[in-house]
Parts: C-alpha cells; sequence; structure tokens
C-alpha cells in the first residue's frame, strides 16, 4: 500500500536495530528519506547503506548528537516531516530498588530526550504543513509488567507529555501518536527473556515490521485525524478497555 510518503523526511532514532530499524525501512519502502541515530556507527551505517538511509552516529541522551541530527538532515533533505522517538529500554528492576540514579538516567533516556529531539524539530515539523510526531513506548504504558518498574513509570510519563502535546499541536496540522508495543521479536526481548508467546492471544512474537508498518501509517496523511493516541501493537496480549 501506499501511503503518500515519497519525498517526505524522517527522523527516526534508535534505527540500528529492533523497533527503530524496522520503522526506518518501513518508511524507506514507503518512498521517505530517513535520517538514522544510534550509538554504534558500525552497525548503523551498515543498516543505513542497505536501507538507503542517512546515518548519524550519536546518542539520544546528548542534546549536542540531538542538535547535529536535526541539522544534518536539514542540511541533507532541506527539511522534516515525521518525527520517531525511539530509544532502547531502562534496565530491569522493582520498586523496591529503585534509586535517584536509576530514575534520573531512565528520564533521561526516555522521556528528555523525546521532548528535547521534538522542541528542535517543531520549527520544520509545522513547515512541513503535515507534521508527525510518533513515541515507540510499550504496553507498559497499560498494563504494568513486573520488575520492569522503570519502563512502567517513565514511559507512562512520556505517554502523559505526548497527550498534552498532541492538544496543543492540533491546531497546527501536527499529529502527536504513541505506539504500544507488546511482546515484539527484537533483542531487547530476548535479554528480557520474554520470549514466551504464553498469554498472548495469537500465540507468537510479534514481527518488527509490524510495528514498522504502524509507524508508517500513523506518519500519513491517511491518519491525519488520529492525534493524542495510544496505539497497541501486541497481539492482544494488554487486557485494559482502554
Amino acid at each position: 500500500m501506499k501511503l503518500g510518503l515519497e519525498g517526505r523526511t524522517a527522523i527516526v532514532c534508535g534505527a540500528s536495530s529492533g523497533l527503530g530499524l524496522a520503522s526506518a525501512e518501513s518508511l524507506a519502502r514507503e518512498g521517505a528519506n530517513v535520517a538514522m541515530l544510534a550509538r554504534h556507527r558500525k552497525g548503523l551505517e551498515q543498516q543505513a547503506e542497505r536501507i538507503g538511509g542517512l546515518a548519524v552516529r550519536g546518542d539520544v541522551r546528548n542534546p549536542e548528537d540531538l542538535a547535529r541530527l536535526v541539522e544534518t538532515t536539514i542540511e541533507a533533505f532541506g527539511g522534516v516531516d515525521i518525527l520517531v522517538n525511539n530509544s532502547g529500554g531502562p534496565p530491569p528492576g522493582t520498586a523496591v530498588e529503585l534509586t535517584d540514579e536509576l530514575v534520573e538516567e531512565a528520564v533521561e533516556l526516555l522521556l528528555l530526550s523525546a521532548i528535547r529531539l521534538t522542541r528542535l524539530c517543531l520549527p520544520h515539523l509545522e513547515r512541513s504543513g503535515q507534521g508527525r510526531i510518533v513515541n515507540i513506548e510499550s504496553n507498559t504504558v497499560r498494563q504494568p509488567v513486573d520488575d520492569l518498574v522503570l519502563s512502567n513509570v517513565v514511559r507512562a510519563g512520556v505517554i502523559g507529555w505526548a497527550k498534552s502535546l498532541s492538544r496543543e499541536l492540533a491546531p497546527k496540522g501536527i499529529t502527536v501518536n504513541s505506539i504500544a508495543p507488546g511482546r515484539i521479536d527484537t533483542p531487547r526481548i530476548a535479554q528480557l527473556g520474554h520470549t514466551d508467546p504464553s498469554g498472548i492471544p495469537m500465540e507468537r512474537l510479534g514481527r518488527p515490521e509490524e510495528v514498522g508498518d504502524v509507524v508508517c501509517f500513523l506518519a500519513s496523511e491517511r491518519a491525519s485525524y488520529i492525534t493524542g493516541a495510544v496505539i497497541p501493537v501486541d497481539g492482544g496480549l494488554t487486557r485494559s478497555l482502554l
């Protein structure tokens, strides 16, 4: 399906593997220009060359890297139409084990990075006329997962920020939506040991491209009346009604 993304420009974070890479691949297949940010140079450059993307090495926690990402994208493509906020996950742990340092690191990784990069991109998204912001989060925003307290807490904060932002940007035609993946077959899920499909009604893990394709839809004109939403991509795993 062609979604009208040809020639549009997307920034995708955490794009050398997992859901970030799957999003970059899906956007590139639809004809978008894709600027890809990740920390590890070799893997990033290999994947960018493979899909025809622009590799920008950097860390979402570093404000200077984020500014350079936007500047490099503008120099290469002349604008930004789509922003995909995505990063690796925080370490597992329980609520009673939390320290100030762990919380601060998780906030910087998951929340501050999205706020900072979105702020840098906003003038360009406004000029686009069809600005799209998509945050890749987790099903923990609706249903907390044991031993993932940092994700449970901070990703929920991202959703609160995104919902507020969506209302403020709606008059400008910029949409802000979030995706809540469940158990998707990625290195992160393998690392956490969450590869058992038990409890998933579809009886399998999700494929990364199934998340990437939802990113593409939300980035398209066909999703122009969807904003402030949290879209589950979890095979029916999450039991919440809303």
